[in-house]
């Protein structure tokens, strides 16, 4: 329900006093399980990594090529946001959260993580040879990381016109094109 009123209102619309009507229950009953709107944002995020930890992981340890793995993780999330988009307002606005110290830790800690995992995976590909290796694994996961974020928050703000998952799909295929060993 948060995500849902995120979605109508934004994420400042998304307050305690809101998400009870929006439930239809009492401000107190949501504070029985919950602080503040910090500790709704936090469950979200929480969520959110444990989610995509699940699918790094699986990526990780399955026997595809690297190139595979990327096409895969991308292709995750596109459906994830497109099934969620209010989810791009909570995992992509640390500038929002500059004043909640724990809620930009999350996103760090999260950005981190996925971050380490797309660096083991193009260094897996590089060493298999698959991936180029005139540039870092560290500077490519940047610039692949950084192209999915900035795709999907256009596409956001674009409200989609396309579809994520279709228009996601032309931009694994440029992706590829740069990283992948010629």
């Amino acid at each position: 329900m948060a995500l849902e009123l995120i979605n109508e209102k934004g994420i400042q619309g998304m307050t305690i006093k809101n998400l009870s009507k929006k439930i239809g229950i009492t401000e107190p009953a949501i504070y029985r399980h919950y602080d503040s709107k910090t500790d709704i944002l936090i469950a979200i995020i929480d969520s959110f990594r444990e989610n995509t930890e699940n699918i790094l992981e699986n990526e990780l340890n399955n026997n595809s090529s690297a190139i595979e793995k990327i096409e895969h993780l991308f292709t995750r999330h596109f459906a994830a946001f497109s099934a969620k988009p209010s989810l791009i307002s909570v995992i992509f606005s640390e500038e929002i959260f500059r004043n909640e110290a724990v809620l930009v830790k999350k996103i760090y800690e999260l950005n981190e993580k996925n971050d380490l995992m797309f660096i083991s995976i193009i260094s897996e590909g590089q060493k298999n040879g698959e991936i180029r290796t005139d540039i870092p694994a560290q500077h490519l996961s940047t610039i692949v990381m950084g192209t999915l974020r900035l795709f999907v928050k256009r596409a956001s703000f674009l409200e989609y016109s396309e579809s994520l998952p279709q228009a996601g799909k032309k931009l694994i295929e440029s992706i590829q094109r740069i990283i992948i060993k010629e």
